[in-house]
């Protein structure tokens, strides 16, 4: 299996909460021979993804400041050069994939690289390259990610789970029916997953920003965050269902990013990731007015989804732990 480094370059201030992780199977006893490790990885456009890979117009893109291509040439992007051949393709795992059908009906289904974010072609990511990295570098059995995010939407209304009361929210029916469609999909759009059979492992949940704009909604997050991760693992049959939740980091603020970290307190198996210090200043950005797109740094989604993909792995394997939250400002 293609293997290289995804080792984040400064260590990861990651918070897990009151966390009680199942004991986890070693990866080489016999119950996990023949399963394929599947992650639902849902929330909205950050988890679309707008990190630009290579993009370096001048007037669009910042003459390709921090793209992803002059992240890997700083001192910080040094571990994951490997993501790059020495002719300066892509490299292509043959052990992650990942399935993500985007707000406006492309289906992206293929082995992990470049190129899932949300924009056609092969010139944007999201988190999923630095999650899908560490989570296929820890574990011997493949790894799938189901991407299910849309752009625009809030936990309030959008994502609205069921035991929150109210209206339930559309988008929170069709992140499971796109799970579902890509699950009963899997072996035609990875004839390499063939006879294997998927088990769900985890869910990475990156969403925050239209809340964060709300005050209503600022103010229950906490609530609604913590139904939606008890009716997820009431839908899937799973009460210890390894949840991981990554703050909203390019949000200017903290009562809401504080209101994201209360409601995973008290949870058991649940994850708090900061992500803040992986913000980038503007100028050193390719799209300098996108703030809610962390600027379209590459560099930006690449730590973050490693730290989240990190937090998911320790959730899995070490029953958890806790750590003093990094500084956000």
């Amino acid at each position: 299996m293609t293997r290289f480094a995804s080792t984040a370059a400064s260590a990861l201030a990651a918070t897990i909460l009151l966390s009680a992780a199942p004991t986890a199977a070693h990866p080489d006893q016999p119950e996990n021979k023949g399963i394929v490790r599947v992650y639902l990885l849902a929330g909205q456009s950050n988890m679309e993804g707008h990190g630009v890979v290579d993009l370096d117009d001048e007037r669009d893109y910042n003459g390709g400041r921090g793209n992803l291509v002059a992240f890997l040439a700083t001192d910080d992007g040094a571990p994951w050069r490997g993501l790059r051949a020495a002719d300066g393709s892509w490299v292509v795992r043959d052990d992650a994939f990942v399935s993500y059908r985007t707000g406006h009906g492309e289906l992206k289904a293929g082995p992990l690289s470049v190129g899932f974010g949300v924009h056609s072609g092969g010139h944007h990511i999201g988190p999923e390259l630095g999650i899908g990295m560490v989570l296929a570098e820890a574990y011997d059995e493949p790894v799938l990610l189901v991407k299910t995010c849309w752009g625009g939407k809030s936990l309030a209304k959008d994502f609205r789970p069921p035991s929150g009361g109210g209206t339930v929210g559309p988008y929170y029916l069709q992140m499971l029916a796109e799970y579902r469609e890509a699950i009963e999909s899997m072996e035609s759009r990875f004839p390499a997953l063939a006879g294997r059979t998927p088990r769900l492992e985890g869910v990475i949940w990156f969403q925050g920003w239209n809340d964060a704009c709300d005050r209503d909604a600022t103010v229950e997050y906490p609530a609604n965050l913590k139904h939606l991760v008890s009716d997820l693992r009431r839908e899937f049959g799973q009460p210890k269902l390894p949840i991981v939740v990554g703050e909203t980091g390019n949000w200017d603020g903290d009562p809401f990013r504080s209101a994201q970290r209360a409601g995973c307190e008290g949870l058991d198996v649940v994850a708090f990731v900061p992500t803040r210090q992986f913000l980038k200043p503007a100028e050193e950005c390719p799209n300098r007015t996108h703030g809610h797109h962390w600027y379209g740094s590459g560099g930006s989604y690449l730590q973050a989804g490693d730290a989240m993909g990190k937090a998911m792995v320790t959730l899995q394997t070490s029953g958890g732990w806790n750590t003093t939250p990094s500084e956000s400002n």
